[in-house]
């Protein structure tokens, strides 16, 4: 008999990096049960991500470079996942694995970027790279929230990481009895912090920083849940057989009111967004006691998050087709003790883009071994300087140069395509209804934008274009919107106080009121498309219209969008933050 392919349980953490864990030092955090995990797996000690959200994400789901698949940044159009990468999700489900996604995505809120058009046959997620941000369910709070089941809303009752790992349990129960991917990717610890007071409370004897006592009793909950995930899986008689993961996506955040030096960081320098290494160094824990990995191990070769596809791909026995290939390698040789010569000498490079477009040596880390490379000429070795304070670039000329030639070839690889287009559809039978939102708009200046829903009740400005796919000839429908559809308020109105209810206890101080309550009236009185090569149109705006519509014969094919509201007084002139457009 055919032995029966491994599950796999993948959870990665947002924004919590290496040191928040009581088995990496800290001090007063209490994570018992990742602490006695630590202690059965073996533990990747140099794996290294991207250092913001979607990039890491993009390499993870593809095994590839995040810059070659587009996605160097966060918002802005450019946290969509190329359509024609081949994803962990569609190859796994491709090979007979149940696939399911709970929580956070980020590479994308429209077809086709959207999870289940990536191989995800379950999903359950929030929208954006936030709970809260612009694509979210309007009012979404981290508390009794509604998230996308499947494409279509759903209401839930309790806390956020709660309600992911609830609803992975039960996936996984459901498909127990064949291959199951399960992806749990809670979008905690990532601001703004919101979490019930009685984990908060844990920490306030051992720090004067709330909003700090917040990040860590956030992932004390999420220790909570890991610890009722593994209770889960030997309930099912199902552990030994699953190559159970958990991970972190980028460095540790730097959070809000909390000077680092007041923040435990494992002797690293940086924070998230950093190249040192304090902003891409995370924890890769990995246990599958059938595959002979249940014992504690630490694997001290230099790892990326590219390897990750290729590693679990190997691991389950999924053929890869000869059309594609990875900028990773399988992690199988080093979990089963096979280390060889060329790991020591193997270049991996990270960045931090953030940009509109790509920019070369941009806050760049290139590492072989203990050495690193930070922005062209600072170099670094941890083997007897973890904490990257001496720059010993001018003692070492020759490492200086075969980094900067690593990098070159990784530029060459990675910027190839940094001038395309990455379109968002609109007409496809895939979705009837694309919502383009501020927070995916283009610009040369990313900060005239809007990418969270605190910036739609201020009414700030926005300015840019979507870059969008017209699938099929025919006449379209674009709806402006000042609000989404699901808020229900004019286009000219405002709000007046909380217009949500919200654990107010539970609110991050400084992201209160301004996030989830009020919104200043805009007088808008004209709304207008402009769509390339063809001639802009424009409508009144009455003081009852909750949308701006007008129509647009258009031929397949891709175009440029832009959809403008605007105001003769008080000269209020910016994109509408949500356009609804479907095919009539």
């Amino acid at each position: 008999m055919e032995k029966r392919r491994p599950n796999i349980v993948f959870v990665l953490t947002d924004d919590q990096g290496y040191p928040p864990m009581g088995c990496h030092g800290h001090p007063f955090i209490q994570t018992p049960n990742l602490d006695t995990f630590h202690g059965e797996a073996a533990r990747f000690e140099q794996f290294h991500t991207g250092t913001t959200c979607a990039p890491t994400r993009s390499g993870l789901m593809t095994g590839h470079y995040c810059n070659s698949t587009g996605v160097w940044h966060t918002i802005g159009g450019r946290s969509l996942l190329r359509r024609d990468e081949w994803s962990l999700g569609t190859a796994l489900s491709d090979a007979g694995y149940k696939t399911g996604l709970f929580g956070k995505w980020h590479l994308g809120d429209a077809y086709p970027y959207r999870p289940q058009d990536r191989g995800f046959q379950r999903v359950v997620c929030h929208g954006g790279g936030g709970i809260s941000q612009q694509p979210d369910w309007w009012g979404n709070d981290y508390f009794d929230d509604t998230y996308m089941v499947d494409g279509e809303p759903k209401a839930y009752e309790g806390y956020c990481t709660d309600v992911f790992f609830r609803e992975a349990l039960d996936f996984i129960e459901t498909n127990k009895d064949e291959p199951f991917f399960t992806y749990i990717s809670t979008n905690a610890p990532h601001g703004p912090w919101n979490v019930e007071p009685k984990y908060r409370d844990l920490y306030t004897e051992d720090t004067d920083k709330e909003c700090y006592a917040r990040f860590l009793g956030m992932i004390t909950n999420i220790d909570e849940n890991f610890g009722a995930l593994r209770e889960k899986l030997r309930e099912l008689e199902i552990e030994d057989n699953t190559i159970l993961i958990f991970m972190s996506d980028n460095g540790q955040t730097g959070v809000a009111g909390t000077p680092g030096e007041e923040m435990y960081n494992s002797g690293m320098r940086g924070f998230k967004g950093s190249p040192y290494d304090g902003g891409h160094r995370v924890p890769f824990l990995v246990r599958w006691p059938d595959g002979g990995f249940s014992t504690a191990r630490s694997i001290e070769e230099l790892t990326s998050y590219v390897d990750f596809m290729p590693t679990l791909l190997d691991l389950c026995g999924v053929d890869v087709p000869a059309e594609h290939a990875f900028h990773g390698e399988s992690l199988r040789p080093l979990l089963e003790g096979d280390v060889d010569a060329h790991w020591a000498e193997r270049v991996i490079t990270t960045d931090t883009q953030r940009v509109a477009h790509p920019l070369k040596w941009r806050w760049s880390c290139v590492m072989r071994d203990t050495w690193r490379l930070v922005n062209r000429t600072e170099l670094y070795n941890l083997a007897d300087d973890p904490g990257q304070q001496n720059d010993v670039a001018a003692q070492h000329p020759e490492i200086v140069k075969n980094l900067q030639d690593g990098y070159e070839e990784w530029w060459t690889v990675c910027s190839a395509q940094d001038d395309d287009d990455i379109p968002i559809s609109i007409g496809s039978d895939a979705e009837a209804i694309t919502t383009l939102r501020t927070h995916d708009i283009r610009n040369e200046q990313d900060h005239l934008g809007v990418w969270d829903q605190s910036q739609v009740r201020r009414g700030d400005l926005a300015h840019g274009w979507w870059e969008i796919m017209v699938e099929q000839d025919g006449e379209y429908e674009f709806d402006l919107r000042r609000w989404p559809e699901e808020a229900g308020h004019r286009v000219r109105g405002g709000i007046e106080g909380p217009d949500i209810e919200y654990y107010e206890e539970g609110v991050q101080p400084g992201r209160g009121e301004d996030s989830y309550s009020g919104g200043v009236a805009l007088n808008i009185d004209t709304a207008g498309l402009f769509v390339s090569g063809f001639s802009e149109k424009w409508v009144s705006v009455s003081d009852e219209d909750r949308g701006a519509k007008i129509r647009m014969k258009l031929p397949a094919g891709p175009r440029h969008l832009r959809a403008q509201f605007s105001a003769a007084a008080p000269g209020f002139y910016s994109s509408a933050y949500y356009v609804y457009v479907r095919r009539v």
